[in-house]
This record gives C-alpha cells, sequence and structure tokens, in this order.
C-alpha cells in the first residue's frame, strides 16, 4: 500500500455505548449533576417545597433531604427525564429572553392552549412528565420563531 493510501483509511471509531435513563450506571452517574442543577432551578424560579417535590416526582421528605444534601440515592428514569425536560425549558427561557423575564415566565399565567391560564409551573405539576416535555416543546417553537 502506498502512504497515500494508509492516509486516506479512517481510523475505527471507539465503541460507544448508548446513555440511556434506565441504565443503573447511568442513573448513577447523571444523578449529582441532576440534582445539583433542579435545585438551583427550584432556588431561582422560587419553588415551594411542594412544587418541587411535586416537579421532580418524589415526596415531600425526600425532597427535604435532596434540598439539604442529605441524600446520596441515584434518581429513577422518571425523575431524570423530569430533571432534563425542566433544564430544557430553563435553557430554552434564557436564549428567549434577555432579562429577568426568564426567571419569572414560569410563574406567570399563560393562555396558550397547553397552559389553560394556568402559570407554567401549575401546568408541569398538572400534567407530570408529557407536560413538562410539552412546555419544553412550546418554549423552544417560539424561541425558534414558530
Amino acid at each position: 500500500m502506498t502512504k497515500s493510501a494508509k492516509a486516506s483509511t479512517p481510523a475505527p471509531l471507539p465503541s460507544m455505548e448508548l446513555q440511556t435513563f434506565s441504565n443503573e450506571a447511568d442513573r448513577q452517574r447523571l444523578s449529582a449533576a441532576a440534582i445539583k442543577a433542579f435545585r438551583s432551578m427550584a432556588r431561582i424560579w422560587d419553588l415551594s417545597n411542594a412544587e418541587a417535590a411535586s416537579l421532580l416526582g418524589v415526596s415531600s421528605s425526600t425532597w427535604d433531604r435532596i434540598k439539604a444534601s442529605r441524600w446520596d440515592g441515584a434518581l429513577g428514569q422518571d425523575q431524570l427525564t423530569r430533571v432534563s425536560a425542566l433544564v430544557g425549558v430553563y435553557k430554552g427561557l434564557h436564549l428567549l429572553f434577555a432579562d429577568d423575564m426568564a426567571d419569572r415566565w414560569p410563574r406567570l399565567q399563560n393562555r396558550g392552549p397547553i397552559f389553560e391560564r394556568a402559570t407554567p409551573i401549575e401546568a408541569m405539576i398538572e400534567g407530570g412528565i408529557p407536560r413538562m416535555l410539552e412546555v419544553r416543546r412550546y418554549v423552544d417553537a417560539v424561541r425558534g420563531g414558530l
């Protein structure tokens, strides 16, 4: 083989395992960062204990331990999905609004079809994961100019 033939042959790609929320090792690895992000959002959005626990999908007593950094468990698949959706909403709002509206918006009554005059926080608590994902898509769509 000539030098030019060797140079054009791509190196094999390393095998990569797909990260999933159903994999225990992935949940263990991702939980600390997810909890840190959620605690920050809960503080910024001024969530009550009941609101934070409901959005995260945990009991009030578990949220109290998480909030006080006295919980070292791994979040479940549903909790990681919830945090992922909420982080997407948070990030989308900060890309959409250049001022404090990004952090006020989740508390404002909304006439959009997925909110029915409720606040986004109320709508996401009421609708669970499906509504959280819907709110994330809604924010992304508004941000994208749709």
